[in-house]
């Protein structure tokens, strides 16, 4: 039985703003991994060193990610994470942070970014199938593109997978701050991007995986905000403002673009970075 595929015509459009984890790359995992490992880390030491205390210490798991970390700024996911298990801890900074051995939402934040780092560097990344479809699609096309991350590791993956000459621009977190934009789900991010490629939010189109981003695109009323269910689920992606939601972009490309159903143009990943 033949899938149903959503209808986009993407030359209605002036511009189309990709996400980046979860949604080009397969990075999200990555990032997961990475998380879980630091957040498991932190707990262990903070019920060792606060014994019978009221905060919630057992281990972090997948479903935190999606409630409290996917698709944000990373010391706003810190700081939600541990927000949800009743442990307050001081914002910190570069210097207090060298000085003291304590941990502070941003010392945690970039425990976990030196260990998404060294995942990167050792393992490297490849694109989605799917996505790199659809990136042709939309080049002969000759659309503007633009990626918009809340990482300030977007550049390193975009260069690791072999696509950074495909956007016109990147926002992404590091951007964000020096323009003093908020991160998802508020929709600056996107706004900004928008307005970069020359257009506006209501003749762009929006392609995220995570709630947050979902409700930026939302938020900030575009043409089309797409969700890309990559473990949000359907119903989170769709409560959250997605207009569609599909497991892998070539479900959004033409039929005569995707082969048959389970064609070239789906799967987990392909050479991309080669």
């Amino acid at each position: 039985m033949k899938s149903v595929r959503p209808a986009i015509d993407w030359s209605e459009y002036a511009a189309v703003l990709f996400d980046l984890d979860g949604v080009i790359t397969p990075t999200a995992e990555v990032h997961m991994r990475a998380w879980a490992e630091m957040f498991n880390a932190f707990l262990t030491e903070y019920a060792d060193q606060h014994p019978g205390s009221d905060a919630d210490t057992s281990p972090y798991t997948d479903a935190d990610y999606f409630a409290h970390v996917d698709g944000k700024p990373r010391y706003d996911g810190v700081r939600d994470f541990l927000l949800s298990r009743g442990i307050d801890l001081p914002e910190g900074s570069p210097e207090e942070d060298q000085e003291d051995a304590r941990p502070t939402v941003r010392s945690l934040g970039d425990r976990k970014n030196d260990a998404f780092n060294h995942v990167l560097a050792r393992d490297g990344v490849t694109a989605y199938r799917g996505s790199v479809a659809l990136l042709d699609h939309l080049r002969g096309l000759r659309l503007p593109l633009a990626v918009v991350s809340s990482s300030a590791n977007a550049p390193a993956v975009l260069e690791a997978a072999g696509l950074a000459d495909r956007f016109t621009t990147v926002v992404d977190g590091r951007v964000a701050g020096e323009l003093g934009l908020p991160g998802k789900p508020a929709p600056d991010t996107f706004l900004h991007a928008a307005e970069v490629l020359g257009a506006t939010a209501c003749t762009s189109v929006v392609l995220e995986d995570a709630v947050s981003g979902v409700r930026a695109g939302r938020a900030g009323d575009f043409g089309l905000v797409v969700g890309v269910d990559r473990g949000a689920g359907v119903e989170a992606l769709s409560a959250a403002g997605a207009d569609i939601v599909v497991p892998d972009l070539a479900d959004t490309l033409p039929h005569d673009e995707t082969g048959d159903e389970t064609g070239d143009a789906t799967g987990d990943a392909t050479g991309a970075a080669s």
